[in-house]
């Protein structure tokens, strides 16, 4: 994970967190945006959801996190 990376924009999480919401996937933002462990563990189960839209919102979130590989 890329610490030094921009920090994730707040509004594709508040998005991811009401998508997953809607899934029954329940995430907490602060800890998301500051413990990469949890991030990378709630972005897995984003990514394995039914929603299409929350997939590709964790995707979108993942990239930054990781940046290019």
């Amino acid at each position: 994970m890329n610490c030094t990376a921009d920090p994730l924009p707040l509004v594709d999480i508040i998005q991811l967190k009401w998508l997953l919401a809607g899934v029954g996937i329940h995430i907490h933002v602060e800890r998301l945006m500051n413990d990469p462990g949890y991030a990378l563990d709630a972005l897995a189960a984003a990514e394995q959801c039914d929603s299409p839209a929350a997939r590709t919102a964790a995707a979108r979130l993942r990239g930054r996190l990781t940046g290019p590989r």
